[in-house]
């Protein structure tokens, strides 16, 4: 039993940007969850997949005890957005250094992360996803990590021209961003 042709193309209309005339100032200061904020439209953000969760979760559990246990800041799920320029992204994990948490916790962080990371999904166009790392970068964001589940790789960016792309026998680092971190790529995809 399938669903009628209708369900897709209500599906298909509610994953469209929706624009609004909703500034970014109105939008830090709303409640509204489940949406990205992109150049006046608000992009919804659907439920991610069993793998996707599995990953994320993966590295969630490395790198948010070590960054607790070494005080170095905090680690953020999907579900915290952070200004980007003028946008407002909520990366699959962020990681934000003490001397850069904002007192006021309350609404979508006003600072970028120091480390966004995200998961791509099996319904992202990889033109998208690129270009969001770039976004991450240009709004000040120190290091970029783009998992892929299906090459099994971590495309690592920390500038516009200074890329690289780790596969399952590398280590991933934390560099100088959240010193002293690591694990294998292989251990994100088990």
């Amino acid at each position: 039993m399938g669903v009628p042709k209708e369900g897709y193309e209500q599906v298909a209309i509610s994953l469209a940007p929706i624009e609004t005339d909703m500034t970014l100032e109105d939008f830090l200061e709303s409640d509204i969850e489940g949406y990205e904020y992109v150049k006046g439209a608000l992009i919804p953000m659907p439920p991610t997949s069993g793998e996707h969760g599995d990953i994320s979760t993966n590295l969630f559990l490395s790198l948010g005890p070590y960054v607790h246990q070494n005080q170095l800041g905090r680690v953020y799920t999907s579900d915290t957005g952070f200004q980007i320029g003028e946008r407002v992204l909520m990366p699959d994990i962020a990681f934000v250094a003490s001397a850069r948490l904002p007192e006021d916790r309350h609404r979508a962080f006003a600072i970028p992360p120091d480390l966004a990371i995200e998961v791509v999904s099996r319904t992202d166009i990889q033109y998208n996803v690129v270009e969001k790392a770039l976004v991450y970068l240009s709004a000040g964001v120190r290091l970029v990590w783009v998992i892929e589940s299906v090459a099994k790789t971590v495309t690592v960016y920390r500038s516009e021209t200074d890329i690289e792309l780790l596969t399952s026998d590398d280590t991933l680092s934390g560099e100088d961003v959240v010193e002293g971190f690591s694990c294998q790529v292989a251990q994100l995809f088990e």
